[in-house]
């Protein structure tokens, strides 16, 4: 019999289409090992993602309020999410339901369906480490001032010696100030 699949809770980052095809993804961020996982997803998936991540309550239930609405009427919430693998390109997926039966779904739909019940999303890690992208952090205000410091005091010559900005033979160590 297999293993279950170790499973590590990720946060649902958000949609984003990828400009040059028009590719919409859904990204899911590990964050102990800062990679982020995206999945494909088609237009109506992503509306409803973006629609639950932004607390916009249709006037009257789409697909994936509708099925909440009936589990809850029937006494199953959906307890929690798992992406358990990717094959071929195609990430599978499951609810769990408090009762735990275990619902397969594909991975947008489950998605969609975690938001509207505030339950969490897991990943299988092995997903994570064959289809998960590095996260690159961005700048802090921090490391922007600490750049613009240095452009302050650069100098042609400090490129040339390879040493810090003024401080090359020959000239004084410059305060804040130059």
């Amino acid at each position: 019999m297999d293993a279950e699949p170790e499973l590590v809770r990720v946060e649902v980052v958000g949609v984003r289409t990828h400009l040059s095809d028009d590719e919409i993804v859904v990204l899911l961020l590990d964050p102990d090992s800062s990679l982020v996982v995206p999945i494909l997803i088609g237009p109506t998936e992503a509306s409803a993602i973006a629609a639950a991540q932004a607390g916009i309550v249709p006037p009257r239930p789409m697909t994936h309020d509708l099925l909440r609405d009936a589990l809850v009427a029937a006494g199953e919430p959906v307890h929690r999410v798992e992406i358990t693998s990717l094959e071929e390109g195609v990430f599978h997926a499951a609810l769990v339901l408090a009762g735990g039966q275990v619902v397969d779904s594909r991975a947008s739909d489950a998605i969609a369906v975690a938001l509207r019940f505030g339950c969490p999303v897991l990943c299988s890690a092995e997903v994570v480490a064959v289809a998960g992208v590095e996260v690159r952090p961005a700048a802090t205000e921090d490391d922007v001032a600490q750049f613009r410091e240095f452009l302050d005091h650069v100098t042609p010559e400090d490129f040339e010696t390879g040493n810090e900005p003024g401080t090359g033979p020959g000239t004084e160590p410059r305060g804040p100030n130059g």
